[in-house]
C-alpha cells in the first residue's frame, strides 16, 4: 500500500496550496497584485463611420498615468490605427492620388492619426462619486497624419503618401447620467453629452509640399456636439456632429457626421 501514498498525498498538498494562495499575504501585498495583474494592451478601440463614406479604425495601445498614485496624475493614451487611405492602392491617376478629403475629418477628430499620443480626461466639478455629474473634458497631444501628393500624372511621385505631424487640442463641457437595460439594473452604464472646441496646427510648408495649390497657415479650428451610451459588455456607441469655424481649403463636403462603435476586451 505504500505506493498509493503519493497519490493520496498529492491532492491534499494541492488543496493546501490553493487555500494558501487564496489567503492574502500581509507581508507582500504588492507582490500578489503584480502577479495577478494583466496589462491592458490593445484592450479597447473604435470604428468610425463618417458621412462621406470613410471608415476609420484605431486601437488604444496602452493608457499610462504619470505622477503619484492616489494623488496628482496625468493620463497619457497611445493610439494607433488606419485612419485614412495610406494603405490603399495609391496608383498615379486614380482617385486616391487626386483627393485629400479625408484630412478634413482627421483635422477635427481628436482620435485620428496613424499614431496618436495624447493627454485626455474629464475633470468633474464635484468630487462625489455618483452616476449623474458634469465636468470639463480635455485632450491635447501630437499625431501623425497622412496625405497624398498632388501633381501631374506623369510625375512618379504623384499619389504617394506623405506623413506629417499635427498638434491638436480639444476641450469642452461634459455631462453624464445612468443607462441600463430594462430588466438588468445591476449593469448600470452611462449616457453622456459633450460640447467641445477643437483646434489643430501643422507646419504649413510641409503641407504645401504635397498640396502645392493650398493657401494655408496650417491652423484649423471648430466645434462639435455629440452623445453616447456606454454599458459594460453590451453597447458602446456614439454620434458626433462637427462644424469648422475655418474650413480647410482642400476638397471637402460639410457638414461632418461621425458614428462610432467602440469595443473593449478585458
Amino acid at each position: 500500500m505504500c505506493w498509493l501514498w503519493p497519490l493520496f498525498a498529492f491532492p491534499q498538498a494541492k488543496d493546501s496550496l490553493q487555500k494558501l494562495q487564496s489567503k492574502p499575504l500581509p507581508s507582500k501585498p504588492a507582490a500578489n497584485i503584480a502577479k495577478d495583474y494583466k496589462p491592458e494592451i490593445f484592450t479597447s478601440g473604435f470604428i468610425d463611420i463618417v458621412n462621406n463614406g470613410q471608415v476609420n479604425a484605431s486601437a488604444r495601445f496602452i493608457r499610462l498615468y504619470i505622477g503619484e498614485p492616489g494623488k496628482f496624475a496625468i493620463p497619457i493614451s497611445f493610439y494607433g490605427g488606419v485612419s485614412n487611405n495610406t494603405f490603399q492602392n495609391n496608383t498615379p491617376g486614380t482617385i486616391f492620388s487626386k483627393s485629400n478629403s479625408h484630412l478634413v475629418n482627421q483635422y477635427i477628430n481628436p482620435l485620428s492619426g496613424l499614431i496618436n499620443i495624447s493627454v485626455e480626461g474629464v475633470q468633474f466639478f464635484s468630487k462625489k462619486e455618483k452616476i449623474t455629474r458634469s465636468g470639463l473634458l480635455y485632450q491635447i497631444g501630437e499625431r501623425v497624419l497622412s496625405g497624398s501628393r498632388i501633381g501631374e500624372i506623369s510625375n512618379p511621385l504623384t499619389g504617394k503618401p506623405i506623413n506629417f505631424l499635427n498638434s491638436f487640442a480639444a476641450t469642452g463641457l461634459y455631462f453624464q447620467t445612468g443607462a441600463w437595460e430594462r430588466n438588468n439594473t445591476k449593469n448600470v452604464g452611462v449616457f453622456w453629452l459633450a460640447l467641445r472646441y477643437h483646434a489643430c496646427k501643422s507646419n504649413a510648408k510641409q503641407v504645401k509640399e504635397f498640396l502645392p495649390s493650398v493657401e494655408t497657415n496650417g491652423f484649423y479650428h471648430g466645434w462639435s456636439g455629440g452623445f453616447g451610451i456606454e454599458i459594460n459588455k453590451l453597447v458602446n456607441i456614439k454620434a458626433i456632429y462637427y462644424k469648422y469655424s475655418k474650413a480647410p481649403e482642400i476638397e471637402y463636403g460639410l457638414p461632418i457626421y461621425q458614428f462610432s462603435f467602440q469595443y473593449s476586451m478585458k
